[in-house]
């Protein structure tokens, strides 16, 4: 069982928010510990985001429930409809990632009978924001992940599957139920570096400098993820009409396999390129005489579908339908790689003193 960063942080939140309950001799120390399950987020910034929505509803949740006890007393009746009222409130609000806290600071409330009503009530609300407080403590000073090592490590990965499964679909070598099961599971990752993108993205730098440096990477690593994607949809591509590219003339085959070889080994080497391997001037390796343009490309299998129309027996069928569409694809997917390559080229150009040891050393 591996343990994360964020269940890691739970149980120290949650030890913290009782402590600091202890100290200040609390009742229900229960309700911070509760608080500080809920309050904790995976980056600073979600936790500061976070704090700022569950004030708003705790206050939210306080004001309900003493309205209500003040009002209808501590019949059960009474919190039922009080919890309809924060929920409503607390929906109109779009503060609907703090209701479960809210709820419970209402509930917590309302359920202290008596004359100290509320005094008790006060109590609990303060017990309730304590939690909160251990847990934006904890997402503080606890040890940030570095979600750029995070990310780059699953583009990657990914990657390389991407890469893998594209080689033996584009020969017709994988087998179809298993080349289905691993373009599902690639869509899956591929969710989940979005997520990661967003964690990256919601790190904050305090230096101006850094700032710049910063935005720069995010331009690079979104370019990287929608190039993950192009290549990806050409192997859905290439998977579905398996059938289809089986039985292309010859030629058309080993135009598409040496073609897509080719753009396969330009994408690994780009990671090499980033993380510091490769030169930032190898990109000139793609421009000799022999490579074909997009548009000389397009040509030469426009020329080459004439002919094959031109040379195919009368029982046979030869259709350029499905081979303009993987064509479509394989541009598209060069298309991105030329233009991550230049992203690339230009922050390497311009920031060749950064460096990201943990990167560098990390990969390859």
């Amino acid at each position: 069982m591996k343990l994360g960063a964020r269940v890691l942080k739970t149980g120290v939140a949650i030890v913290f928010a009782l402590f600091l309950a202890q100290i200040l001799n609390v009742p229900s120390p229960v309700f911070a510990a509760i608080a500080a399950v809920f309050a904790i987020q995976p980056s600073i910034y979600r936790s500061y985001l976070t704090i700022l929505e569950q004030i708003q509803g705790n206050i939210i949740g306080a004001s309900v429930a003493v309205l209500f006890g003040l009002i209808f007393g501590h019949h059960i009746v009474a919190v039922g409809i009080a919890a309809i009222v924060v929920l409503g409130i607390m929906m109109k609000l779009k503060l609907e990632k703090s209701i479960s806290l809210a709820l419970v600071t209402m509930i917590a409330i309302m359920e202290v009978p008596g004359d100290d009503f509320l005094m008790f009530g006060l109590i609990r609300f303060s017990t309730v924001m304590l939690g909160v407080f251990a847990a934006f403590v904890v997402n503080m000073l606890f040890v940030p992940p570095k979600y750029e090592i995070k990310l780059f490590k699953m583009i990657n990965s990914v990657q390389d599957d991407i890469i893998r499964w594209t080689r033996l679909a584009v020969r017709q070598a994988s087998e179809h139920t298993s080349t289905k099961m691993a373009v599902n599971k690639l869509q899956s990752r591929l969710n989940e570096i979005d997520t990661m993108y967003g964690f990256f993205k919601e790190e904050r730098s305090y230096f101006r400098n850094r700032k710049f440096v910063k935005a720069r990477k995010l331009v690079i690593y979104r370019q990287m993820l929608l190039t993950s994607k192009k290549s990806y949809e050409l192997l859905v591509r290439l998977h579905k009409h398996e059938n289809e590219l089986g039985k292309l003339p010859s030629k058309f085959q080993v135009i598409i396999q040496e073609r897509l070889d080719f753009l396969l080994t330009y994408h690994e080497q780009l990671l090499l390129k980033y993380t510091g391997k490769l030169r930032p001037e190898h990109s000139k390796w793609t421009r000799h005489e022999e490579y074909l343009q997009g548009s000389e490309l397009m040509e030469q299998f426009i020329k080459q579908i004439a002919l094959a129309q031109e040379e195919a027996a009368e029982d046979e069928q030869f259709s350029s339908y499905h081979l303009l569409y993987i064509l479509s694809r394989i541009l598209d997917y060069e298309e991105n790689l030329e233009h991550l390559d230049t992203l690339i080229v230009s922050y390497r150009s311009f920031h060749s003193e950064e460096k990201n040891l943990d990167l560098e050393s990390e990969f390859y």
